[in-house]
C-alpha cells in the first residue's frame, strides 16, 4: 500500500509516493507535461504535451523505482527520477 500525489511544477508534473504505513524514503518523479498551461492556451493546444499520470502509470513507476533500488521502508532523502518515455532515469541532484 502506497500514498501518492501529483503536483504541478513549471513544465512538469511531480509524482511523489511513499509507503502507506511506514514513514520511509519517498520517490519523486518529474514528468514533462504542459497540462498546467492548458487553460492559458485553450483551444490552441495541438502542439502541447498533455501528459497526465494515470493509475496504471503509478504501478509502473513504483515497480521501476524498486528495480532501481528504492526501499520505501528505508529512511533517507527522496530518490528523484525523470521520466523519459516510459523509463525512469535517476536525476542527479546538487545540494
Amino acid at each position: 500500500m502506497y500514498r501518492w500525489t501529483v503536483s504541478p511544477d513549471s513544465g512538469y508534473l511531480v509524482f511523489v509516493t511513499e509507503h502507506g504505513k511506514v514513514k520511509g524514503r519517498r520517490i519523486e518523479i518529474y514528468v514533462t507535461s504542459d497540462i498546467n498551461n492548458l487553460w492559458g492556451r485553450f483551444p490552441d493546444v495541438n502542439d502541447m504535451n498533455l501528459k497526465v499520470i494515470k493509475p496504471r502509470d503509478v504501478s509502473h513507476f513504483i515497480t521501476q523505482a524498486i528495480h532501481h533500488g528504492w526501499d520505501p521502508k528505508e529512511a533517507g532523502k527522496p530518490i528523484v527520477f525523470d521520466l523519459a518515455g516510459d523509463t525512469l532515469l535517476k536525476r542527479k541532484l546538487t545540494y
